[in-house]
């Protein structure tokens, strides 16, 4: 295993979670707030990866699971790891999905391995200029989410993922981190920021423009996808089959 890159404020017993699965993980990330640049005093830690499952397990009548979920407290850490096989993550980054590709390319890294460096290599060959529809899906889905509940949480998720999209639609370079994307939303974003590494749960101050300014990215965002000069379609295809292949032999 290569070494893992855990940040100084998530607990160092983390890089035990490989070890403690019931398939061997080829790689596990840290997502959520960490990745986003807003982890709060009690945010939880959500790991995500790949697991491989044997040969046996997907060769015969029956099949192992795809995807693993499982949540845990130690040290009153929270703790929630989800993972999918290799070839169900690979066919979801084929499928233009932005959750996966952020999790191969995440920064902080748990557990990591040669495949994975391999994984997150052939990542790029999976952006297409498609991606805008999920980040333009997943910001619909909070908003409405805050609307309900005028918590900071949801709106802080809005920016970020039209911050997010945005970028990889004008530069092709993949940026989770709400911190480094500054320059996208409005001048406020910072003190939202600042709020929400106070209290994970908190309600969002009282800021004038929110609707205004989340309409303005969100056509941004729509912009810069129609005009992306990212490719229509993935190129990775037939590299992750052989990934998968060669990873599920063990060669």
């Amino acid at each position: 295993m290569n070494e893992s890159s855990i940040p100084d404020e998530l607990p160092a017993w983390l890089a035990e979670v490989a070890g403690e699965q019931r398939y061997p993980l080829l790689f596990s990330t840290v997502s959520g707030a960490h990745l986003y640049g807003f982890p709060s005093v009690d945010s939880d830690v959500d790991l995500r990866g790949a697991h491989v499952l044997p040969v046996e397990e997907v060769a015969g009548l029956s099949h192992g699971p795809e995807t693993l979920e499982r949540t845990w407290t130690r040290d009153g850490v929270e703790v929630d790891l989800v993972t999918h096989d290799l070839a169900k993550f690979c066919r979801l980054l084929l499928g233009r999905n932005g959750y996966v590709l952020e999790q191969v390319l995440s920064p902080l890294v748990v557990t990591s391995s040669p495949a994975h460096e391999e994984l997150a290599a052939l990542a790029a060959g999976c952006v297409t200029r498609h991606h805008a529809h999920h980040y333009l899906g997943f910001a619909r889905t909070q908003w409405r989410l805050f609307l309900k509940t005028l918590q900071l949480k949801p709106l802080l998720y809005t920016f970020r993922v039209l911050a997010t999209g945005t970028h990889l639609m004008r530069t092709g370079e993949l940026e989770a981190d709400l911190t480094r994307l500054y320059a996208y939303g409005p001048a406020y974003l910072p003190d939202l920021v600042a709020a929400k590494r106070s209290a994970e749960h908190g309600p969002a101050p009282s800021t004038t423009g929110l609707e205004a300014d989340v309409q303005r990215m969100t056509a941004e965002l729509e912009q810069a996808g129609a005009s992306s000069a990212l490719p229509e379609r993935a190129t990775a295809g037939e590299a992750l089959h052989d990934l998968v292949v060669r990873v599920r032999l063990g060669r």
